[in-house]
């Protein structure tokens, strides 16, 4: 019988879906390490009891993912599978918003990932195995209106992974890029808060619009978490795992939109965002 895989996954405190992504391979008998800032630790406890080990990491600092990174390497000799998840999101107008919060979710939502893949990919080439699984969107792929950083982030997601795919075929290692949908969490309250300390100017008579835009993927019929992501983790695990995993709610839609001609895409999101009013 062979060793359980080792799983770290980043962006683990409750309410989201890394926490979710914890106890779905922990399910399938992995080891898995969930991790998140050290502010959040306590939002992990639950965990322990399903034996998921926890641990510091924080996608920001440089020292801080080597330093998570080599002690799990040192503890169980190598990391299987790299969940990077960890993300926030980034709502408002692209001519307003501040630029210090576009840089952050640039920061977190992408770079993030990308020092995780340069830390745990020279252990994974030396054993010529191990799977990295970036998250993106829908979004990515079609981007909407009032959420244009949190797109772009996500956009560059999806172009690191293309590229690492091939990049990192020749060392054994999988990349897999997971283009969630409208996933249930709490992402959504995350955004709306976050606007109370905007005050728009030149869209100021779009706030309900932009409010709307911050809990769209929270509403209606948007797929459970942990559905989600078991749905992920049997993928994941999988003899050949697959370039992409595209689920969730409205992922037809945006399949739909992406491929569209631009004023169809436009047509939609005007509609649907309010920004056929006058000013």
């Amino acid at each position: 019988m062979s060793d359980p895989k080792v799983v770290l996954v980043t962006g683990c405190a409750k309410g989201g879906i890394g926490y979710e992504y914890c106890k779905a391979f922990a399910e399938h008998n992995c080891h898995v390490i969930a991790s998140d800032i050290p502010q959040r630790m306590d939002d992990m406890c639950d965990l322990q009891k399903d034996q998921i080990e926890t641990l510091e990491l924080d996608v920001l600092s440089d020292k801080s993912v080597s330093s998570a990174v080599n002690a799990i390497i040192s503890k169980h000799g190598r990391i299987d599978v790299l969940i990077n998840n960890a993300g926030i999101g980034s709502t408002g107008p692209l001519a307003e918003l501040p630029l210090d919060e576009i840089k952050r979710a640039y920061e977190i939502n992408t770079l993030g990932q990308l020092r995780m893949v340069q830390q745990v990919v020279p252990s994974m080439a030396l054993r010529r195995t191990g799977v990295i699984v970036n998250v993106g969107s829908v979004v990515g792929k079609a981007p909407t209106p009032w959420a244009g950083s949190y797109c772009s982030t996500k956009a560059a997601v999806h172009a690191i992974s293309h590229t690492l795919r091939l990049e990192l075929k020749p060392f054994g290692i999988n990349v897999v890029l997971v283009i969630p949908g409208a996933i249930r969490s709490n992402l959504g309250s995350h955004n709306t808060g976050r606007l109370s300390s905007y005050n728009w100017e030149l869209y100021k008579d779009f706030s309900n619009d932009i409010a709307e835009r911050a809990r769209a993927s929270q509403v209606g019929k948007s797929t459970d978490a942990t559905l989600f992501a078991r749905h992920v983790a049997k993928k994941v695990l999988s003899a050949k795992p697959p370039k992409q995993i595209v689920f969730g709610h409205m992922t037809s839609l945006f399949a739909f939109l992406s491929v569209s001609p631009l004023w169809v895409r436009d047509l939609f999101f005007t509609k649907r965002f309010n920004l056929d009013k006058k000013v």
